[in-house]
């Protein structure tokens, strides 16, 4: 199974810096994802630095193969408790996933996270290791095997206790109203990925408080187990020209999205198909060649220069654009596994002096957005050069 994830964060109100940290990492070869929430007492940069630290060293401590228990215990005993409100400077939930089903997670001081299955809320058990340094510090620990289908939602208590005081939450959110939010976005979209529902209970958190500021930095995460959405993206002509039908042919075979960038390449596709391409309009969009058509292709687009752009979308976020690049960098993070096949014959026109110096060459690119994809949207990416 594929472990969707993803985490959305806000700010408290008229702060710079999020007081709740969240890191996540991938292990491709053993099938392995850990990520941590943490959430530092009070808000701005002391929180922050808290909170970083703990999640920090969570991860490397679980990523070492120190057993998740001892490693939260190890936190949980080495952060102090504040002396005037007598609670832990930084909490957290730290969760050890593998593709094969079985996930581990410690909670200590967070809300409790909320495991979902169709419609139903599933009620885990766990174990409680209470601080030998703190008396008033424990932690949950619980070891589960979701199936195909199922979610687990953290947060921290800016969600849970958003509307606290005012209007008609007088107890804020609560676990309750959580549960709520979910389930109503599941009834319109029961496929919804991750990222649309921490995004969407961001929203209604935020739209709990009164002012629609929040109080408190308010952090939402979900993980989503799913049969994984599979992208090609095939891009420049292969090294031997003689290999153009074998890498045709396993074009056509992907089973899964699929993705045609630069005018060669698609060339090459067509005429090894059989399948015409059709040109798009002649006006280009912010400076881009627009898309061309193929029957039973998703996207067909430019190559190298909207690649570029794709990569900038990335790293600094997409635009609201209809031109090539917003629809291909969408096109990938609609997708969990992107297979990249780059071709290795160089296109003189990549040397043509006339264009941007900041155009490197194709695989360089593809490199690029494979690790972006990878590091910052949790996805899969493997390269296969031609």
């Amino acid at each position: 199974m594929f472990i969707d994830i993803d985490c959305r964060q806000e700010k408290k109100y008229n702060q710079n810096a999020y007081g709740d940290y969240f890191i996540s990492r991938r292990y491709p070869a053993e099938g392995r994802l850990i990520a941590v929430l943490s959430d530092g007492l009070g808000s701005g940069i002391k929180a922050n630095i808290l909170s970083c630290m703990t999640a920090v060293m969570l991860l490397r401590f679980i990523e070492d193969d120190i057993k998740i228990k001892e490693a939260a215990e190890i936190i949980m005993n080495s952060l102090p408790v504040c002396r005037v409100r007598n609670i832990s400077y930084s909490t957290f939930s730290a969760i050890d996933a593998n593709e094969e089903g079985l996930v581990k997670i410690v909670e200590e001081g967070n809300p409790e996270f909320v495991w979902i299955r169709g419609m139903d809320v599933l009620k885990p058990e766990y174990t409680v290791i209470d601080s030998v340094t703190f008396k008033n510090r424990h932690m949950k620990v619980y070891k589960i095997d979701p199936k195909i289908g199922d979610r687990l939602i953290f947060c921290s208590d800016g969600i849970t206790q958003s509307g606290l005081g005012g209007g008609i939450l007088k107890l804020g959110l609560r676990r309750d109203g959580l549960i709520e939010i979910i389930k109503s976005k599941l009834r319109d979209d029961i496929s919804v990925s991750s990222y649309e529902l921490a995004k969407y209970i961001l929203t209604q958190a935020k739209l709990a408080e009164p002012d629609r500021k929040p109080k408190d930095d308010m952090s939402a995460c979900v993980l989503y187990f799913r049969d994984p959405r599979k992208a090609l993206v095939f891009t420049g002509p292969p090294y031997r020209q003689e290999t153009d039908g074998e890498y045709a042919a396993i074009f056509k075979n992907f089973k899964g999205k699929r993705a045609i960038c630069g005018g060669t390449t698609a060339n090459i596709l067509s005429r090894e198909l059989g399948i015409p391409v059709k040109t798009g309009r002649l006006i280009s969009i912010d400076a881009l060649p627009a898309c061309s058509y193929m029957e039973g292709v998703d996207l067909v687009t430019e190559g190298i220069l909207t690649l570029t752009r794709v990569l900038e979308y990335l790293e600094s976020g997409i635009p609201d654009s209809d031109n090539a690049a917003a629809k291909l960098a969408n096109f990938l993070l609609e997708s969990d596994v992107i297979d990249f096949m780059i071709g290795a014959k160089l296109n003189q026109a990549h040397y043509d002096p006339t264009l941007p110096v900041e155009i490197e060459i194709r695989k360089n690119v593809v490199k690029k957005i494979a690790v972006i994809l990878e590091k910052k949207y949790f996805k899969k990416a493997n390269l296969q050069y031609m």
